[in-house]
């Protein structure tokens, strides 16, 4: 098989460089700036102008409307990682509420919400997990009432991401408390501003407070915000969860976040000797870097089913069992290279990276035990062969 690139994609990984260099002052930007957040959505917004954000998503909805094409995805990745450029904006909107609205929402929810979403002008939060509805989802409590044109919704969420930062939800509740419990639940959209919603910060071990609780007391919510159809949220929360699993599992990020190390490793010396030149530390860091490669191909191979419409089986399965573990050893081999100065937290003048390495360690390991143990992971796709979610079946309904 030949692998080299043709002329014409030499000449796109040519255009996607040249554009870098010509906005290095705007993507520098995002990490220089006071107010990050107003960087990363210029930055953003100049992404999806040219086609390296929202590429394949419809002009309509904000996007830029390009035909899917797996090598020009590859050239793009691969020129952003090589030159340290931030990819724009991500999180639970864009990365996983978006493709969930093409896949099925309404034409009204899609042109409301994807292009306020893509911009950035919008931040979500994640409502799926309860007190006693963790591993077990389908289980969930939070009940939906009708009054009307409206639901009124209480109950409670745990482990909420971003919930105090979010300007809206996409939320899992129990609307038909009659049905089997797989099939009584529909996906709602609405403003975390709505009244009756409280919001109660989580501090985890990284000492920041990312996850939250979230109650609801008879909060308002019109019936036309239910994303898929009432009672089919299981449907939609699984694909939500696709994609929740290619965010968290992203080999674009792994790659980065090696190339990282791999430098910190050429410039951190002990007594003289550059990290790099460590056996056993250059050891580690070549078989991460075979599983980082393992990871990228495999992402292809998920590409490449996404393309064609074939189920990715378990391909897609692995993808955040993989990638969670890879990022935490990445970030172990980082503090383990950097010695005493690995163990050091909060600031000082000998931390580097402002402690990246060690929030991302502790985070990571959240992601680890939050998203279902790593061994209960492996001996579901081990003993199952789970493939991509279907709609019930006849015989379980």
């Amino acid at each position: 098989m030949d692998l080299k690139l043709t002329p014409q994609m030499e000449a796109f990984r040519a255009e996607v460089r040249d554009f870098l260099e010509s906005h290095r002052d705007a993507w520098q930007a995002v990490t220089a700036a006071e107010r990050p957040r107003e960087a990363a959505k210029a930055w953003q917004k100049l992404l999806i102008e040219h086609g390296y954000a929202a590429r394949t998503i419809p002009k309509e909805y904000g996007g830029y409307g390009a035909e899917p094409d797996i090598l020009k995805s590859r050239i793009i990745a691969e020129t952003f990682i090589e030159m340290g450029a931030p990819r724009g904006l991500s999180g639970q909107g864009i990365s996983m509420l978006v493709p969930t609205l093409l896949e099925v929402g309404s034409e009204e929810q899609k042109t409301r919400w994807i292009p306020p979403t893509l911009r950035g002008d919008i931040v979500w939060c994640q409502g799926y997990s309860e007190p006693g509805a963790g591993s077990d989802l389908a289980s969930l409590q939070t009940k939906a009432v009708e009054d009307g044109e409206d639901f009124l919704i209480s109950g409670q969420k745990i482990w909420t991401s971003t919930a105090h930062a979010a300007d809206m939800i996409f939320c899992l509740v129990r609307t038909e408390p009659d049905a089997p419990k797989h099939e009584g639940i529909s996906y709602i959209l609405f403003p975390m501003t709505t009244p009756g919603i409280e919001v109660r910060p989580l501090t985890t071990m990284t000492g920041g407070a990312e996850f939250n609780e979230v109650f609801f007391t008879d909060v308002r919510v019109p019936k036309s915000a239910v994303v898929g159809g009432r009672g089919r949220g299981w449907f939609v929360a699984n694909a939500t969860l696709k994609h929740e699993r290619g965010m968290l599992g992203d080999p674009n990020a792994a790659e980065s976040r090696l190339k990282a190390i791999l430098e910190l490793m050429r410039t951190e010396t002990v007594d003289g000797e550059r990290l790099i030149d460590n056996p056993v530390l250059r050891d580690r860091a070549m078989q991460l870097q075979a599983r980082v490669l393992a990871m990228k191909f495999n992402g292809l191979r998920v590409l490449t089913s996404q393309v064609t419409g074939e189920p990715a089986g378990l391909a897609a399965m692995i993808v955040k069992l993989q990638g969670c573990e890879l990022n935490h050893q990445l970030a172990a081999l980082a503090i383990d290279a950097l010695g005493e100065l690995g163990i050091l937290y909060g600031d000082g003048p000998h931390l580097r990276a402002k402690g990246t390495w060690q929030w991302n360690y502790m985070f990571d390991l959240g992601l680890i035990i939050g998203g279902g143990t790593a061994q209960i992971q492996k001996n579901i796709i081990s003993e199952r062969g789970l493939g991509m979610p279907r709609e019930p079946s006849a015989k379980t309904k």
